[in-house]
């Protein structure tokens, strides 16, 4: 349900906890987004919130928002979806990560991900964060991972290879790899994997909801609650 601190006094009330995130939701595009921007097209900035939500953790661009809505015969420009989403970034609604090519060194221009705010938002609005569970555990990581002052990117190897997130700070980097459980050989082989192919000595981590120590080849393995709890990181 998110960390918005008024949920403290409903807790045991899932309709007033729905509520009053919708409610925040509303505020948040009706005041801080059309407002301020005057758009005047609200149905379609809605649906645009909407699909990024439904995409958090995964790559896209503009264009596939574009050709999403193409699909849905309804025509809009690239460069309208691009100032829809830049609105909602500077309303704080959602957050933009771009690639990095981790061997080579340089920031890729093309398809970003994005992660709510808040993912109670995404609940409330789009539901499904039971059935995404993974998806909102990144989500979760990344937004801790800004609060501690990391700048934070999607890693990239040998073109291939996908590291979830690159916390840098200091110029030194930490890798991360973010599931559910590591239930299946191929699950473990797919995370530890990627951190695998990374050729450096800076720490990786593997996160899930595990309870058993499964690290391997100077890969660390933390459960996601005590990576939270953590004081020093």
């Amino acid at each position: 349900m998110g960390g918005m601190p008024f949920l403290h006094n409903i807790i045991n009330d899932k309709q007033a906890i729905n509520q009053y995130l919708d409610d925040v939701y509303s505020s948040i595009i009706l005041k801080d987004v059309v407002a301020r921007n005057n758009i005047r097209d609200v149905d379609l900035l809605d649906r645009v919130v909407m699909y990024v939500l439904a995409n958090i953790g995964q790559t896209f661009s503009a264009n596939s928002i574009v050709k999403y809505f193409k699909n849905e015969q309804r025509t809009v420009s690239t460069d309208t979806v691009l100032n829809y989403i830049r609105a909602c970034e500077e309303a704080y609604l959602f957050y933009r990560l771009s690639r990095q090519d981790i061997k080579g060194k340089r920031i890729l221009s093309v398809y970003v991900k994005f992660y709510a705010a808040d993912h109670g938002l995404r609940e409330a609005v789009y539901g499904r964060n039971n059935q995404d569970i993974e998806r909102v555990l990144e989500n979760i990581v990344c937004l801790e991972l800004l609060r501690r002052g990391y700048k934070v990117t999607v890693g990239i190897v040998d073109d291939i290879k996908e590291v979830d997130f690159v916390a840098v700070k200091n110029n030194k980097p930490i890798y991360f790899q973010v599931c559910y459980y590591l239930a299946h050989d191929s699950t473990i082989e797919r995370e530890f994997g990627s951190l695998e192919k990374i050729n450096d000595n800076f720490p990786k981590y593997i996160l899930s909801m595990d309870q058993i120590d499964m690290s391997r080849n100077g890969i660390i393995h933390l459960n996601i609650e005590d990576f939270l709890l953590k004081v020093n990181f």
